[in-house]
């Protein structure tokens, strides 16, 4: 069984190591915290609102609230009254120039939307980030906000830090997408909400549809339309953001890590209150259904304009299945979790198309490679997926006295911290500090359920 050592230095910081050992059955009712996508784009249009914005279920993770401290630097006021956030917004066009670069920390979402903010605006800024978002690419929101005008001064291949020079006015554009990115998508019908005329987004692939939901509930004259099995998108600028009040649902890929492990621990009958069911965002459980899993939606409603339900699971027998690739957008984050599932399953689960994966917070087929082969499971990595035979059920062996590199992504710790759960002699990761991005009590819900 592992057991914690004194954690290692890397000469950049301090790194707590934490051993994830078997439970029992997972118990009770927990409530995940809020959607980190809705989070994200609840400040920032109430940043571009005119008037006072309240949000309530806000996520405080270290990932929004890098969001939240970039909007304060080009104006909008953003602070904690009690149980809620408010956002006293400055309009749109009304962003001002940051005095000091806008540091993302690990925040992929903010950067790529935050630019397209600042892309339509006559402001210049700096973005900076951590190792592992300086390491990711930003030439996929480069590419159009550059034919809108903004201009770019970039490292080599594109990535942080990098200083951007907005375009006021900005020039509409029609942009499809090449890849399945919602927050491509949405960096584009940001940018357009301070460019005159008509922006328009072809999907061939739709993505998680957050943003266009939002930005007509702050009132500007965005419409969707389906044609030839494509989205198209179109954005009327410049808008005119009115101020909102909203409820954030719960993270659905907060989610997704205790229905995993409610269905791969026996005896639980585990209850996750609250949760976002957009369908845009819903394959996870879709996927854990085919599988066999055992999951009622309970009280089904809508909350903010979002599909919300209470999350019954319990424990199941799960099969390998082969993962049909066009789910992939509405569960892209979900893949390093359900290769947990597979891994319990029994026969083998095959992925395919995961690409998207190889530039994440990591390349997160490797890294779930490597960790899940650490703890005893067999399996193939292929370019654009991995083919995971699992155990039928019986625990995973654990990973002894080694560690999983989680390669300072908080879905990798969280995805081995539930395989820990269900294995013979614990799995140990090198560092979960990583987990505060994007649920900064994961360590201490998770205990709960189990005890």
């Amino acid at each position: 069984m592992c057991a914690v050592k004194a954690p290692p230095s890397y000469g950049y910081a301090f790194v707590t190591a934490h051993c994830f050992l078997p439970s029992g059955p997972l118990t009770g009712r927990i409530r995940v915290p809020g959607d980190k996508s809705i989070s994200h784009r609840a400040l920032m249009f109430g940043a571009l609102a005119v008037g006072r914005s309240r949000i309530s279920g806000l996520l405080e993770g270290e990932d929004v609230l890098a969001t939240a401290a970039a909007l304060r630097a080009m104006g909008a006021r953003i602070e904690r009254a009690g149980n809620a956030w408010v956002v006293d917004g400055v309009g749109v066009g009304g962003l001002l120039q940051p005095e000091q670069a806008l540091d993302m920390g690990n925040s992929g979402t903010s950067t790529r939307l935050l630019m397209g903010l600042v892309a339509s605006h006559g402001i210049t800024a700096a973005f900076t980030g951590d190792a592992s978002l300086s390491k990711r690419p930003m030439g996929r929101v480069i590419d159009p906000l550059s034919t809108m005008g903004a201009s770019f001064t970039p490292s080599p291949g594109g990535t942080l830090p990098l200083v951007m020079e907005g375009m006021q006015p900005a020039v509409p554009v029609t942009y499809r997408l090449p890849v399945a990115s919602a927050q491509v998508k949405s960096a584009v019908l940001l940018a357009g909400l301070n460019t005159p005329g008509i922006t328009t987004v072809v999907e061939p692939v739709p993505t998680r549809d957050h943003t266009e939901r939002m930005l007509r509930g702050f009132g500007a004259e965005l419409t969707v339309e389906d044609a030839d099995g494509e989205r198209i998108i179109r954005i009327h600028g410049p808008a005119d953001l009115h101020p909102c009040d909203i409820t954030v649902p719960g993270d659905p890929s907060s989610a997704a890590f205790f229905a995993v492990a409610a269905s791969v621990v026996p005896g639980s009958d585990l209850v996750v209150e609250n949760v976002g069911l957009n369908p845009t965002r819903d394959g996870i459980f879709r996927v854990l259904a085919q599988m066999g899993a055992n999951i009622d939606m309970l009280d089904e409603r809508e909350v903010g304009g979002e599909p919300v339900a209470d999350l019954r699971v319990r424990h199941a027998a799960l099969k390998g299945i082969e993962v049909d690739p066009a789910i992939a957008p509405s569960m892209i984050d979900e893949f390093p979790v359900l290769f947990v599932a597979a891994a319990m399953a029994e026969g083998t689960t095959l992925t395919s198309g995961l690409d998207e994966l190889r530039v994440k917070e990591s390349d997160r087929l490797s890294a779930m490679a490597a960790a899940l082969t650490a703890a005893g499971v067999t399996l193939e990595e292929r370019e654009d997926g991995l083919v995971i035979t699992g155990s039928g059920g019986d625990p995973l062996r654990g990973t002894a006295n080694s560690r999983v590199a989680t390669h300072l992504d908080h879905r990798i710790a969280m995805s081995m911290a539930v395989a820990g759960l269900a294995s013979r002699e614990g799995i140990e990761i090198d560092d979960i500090e990583p987990i505060a991005t994007s649920f900064p009590n994961f360590t201490a819900l998770l205990d709960a359920a189990a005890s």
